[in-house]
C-alpha cells in the first residue's frame, strides 16, 4: 500500500482528531501533501499543500484578531499585535498539530522524514495552516473558527493570562544604562516565498554583535535576537 493510499484509508482517523467532517475528502488529503513528497510522486499528484496553507494563514490571522479584538476590549493595538504573534508564530502552530496527534500523517519526501530540526517545525506549522485552510473551503469561515476556537480556546487563555515579556525593550533599557547608547538591528538574510518570509537578524551593541535572531516578521526576528542577547547578557 502506498503512503498515499495509507493517508487516504486514514481520513476517518484524522476526521475525529479535528472534529470536523469533510464534505470534500479530497481537501483533507492536500493538507498533508508536503512540496517533497510531491516532487517525488509527480506521476500520481497534482499539487502540494503551499497554495491552500497560504489562504489557512490568512485565514488563521483573520480568526485570532477578530476574537482578540471581541474578548480584550480594553487593549491598545500593540498588545493586541503581540497576542496575535505569539498564537500564531510558527512554533505554537506546530504544538497545536502535535496536540491534535495527527503530525504522523504527512507525506514527505525520503530527505525531509530525516529532517527533525528547524525544518520540521516549519513543515508542521504549515500543515496546520494548511488543515485551516481546507477547512474554511470546505465549510466556510465559521467552521474554520469553530475548528480553532473549539480546540484550542484554551491555549489562548493561557497565553494571555501570561503575556510574553518585550525583550527589545528590555535590551534598549540595558544598552542605554551601560553603553548610554541604543542596539542596533540588521537584517543579515531573508528566505522563503512572500507569503511564508523568515527574516534573520543580529543586534549590534557598541559595534558588537551580541545576539542573532529569526522570525517570520522584522519585528517578530528583533524580538528574537534581543531575547538571545539578554540570554547571553544575563546567562
Amino acid at each position: 500500500m502506498s503512503h498515499l493510499e495509507s493517508l487516504i484509508q486514514q481520513i476517518p482517523l484524522i476526521e475525529e482528531c479535528l472534529g470536523y467532517t469533510f464534505n470534500n475528502k479530497n481537501l483533507l488529503a492536500l493538507a498533508f501533501v508536503h512540496r517533497s513528497f510531491f516532487n517525488e510522486h509527480r506521476d500520481v499528484m497534482k499539487e502540494h499543500n503551499e497554495r491552500i496553507e497560504f489562504l489557512g494563514d490568512s485565514v488563521f490571522g483573520l480568526i485570532v484578531s477578530d476574537y482578540l479584538y471581541h474578548h480584550l476590549p480594553n487593549h491598545p493595538e500593540g498588545q493586541l499585535s503581540l497576542l496575535r504573534s505569539r498564537i500564531v508564530e510558527a512554533p505554537a502552530c506546530m504544538q497545536y498539530v502535535l496536540k491534535l496527534g495527527v503530525a504522523s500523517h504527512m507525506l514527505l519526501g525520503k530527505g525531509e522524514r530525516m529532517n527533525e530540526g528547524r525544518g520540521r517545525e516549519t513543515i508542521l506549522a504549515d500543515l496546520f495552516e494548511a488543515l485551516v485552510g481546507a477547512i474554511y473551503i470546505d465549510g466556510g469561515m465559521e467552521e474554520a473558527r469553530r475548528f480553532f476556537l473549539g480546540n484550542f480556546s484554551t491555549d489562548i487563555e493561557q497565553m494571555i493570562a501570561q503575556p510574553a515579556r518585550n525583550w527589545k525593550a528590555e535590551l534598549q533599557d540595558y544598552s542605554q544604562k551601560k553603553h548610554q547608547k541604543p542596539p542596533v538591528y540588521k537584517v543579515i538574510k531573508e528566505e522563503g516565498p512572500d507569503h511564508g518570509k523568515e527574516f534573520h537578524i543580529v543586534v549590534v551593541i557598541d559595534n558588537e554583535e551580541v545576539g542573532e535572531g529569526k522570525g517570520p516578521s522584522k519585528k517578530l526576528a528583533e524580538q528574537s535576537a534581543a531575547e538571545n542577547a539578554l540570554g547571553k547578557i544575563h546567562g
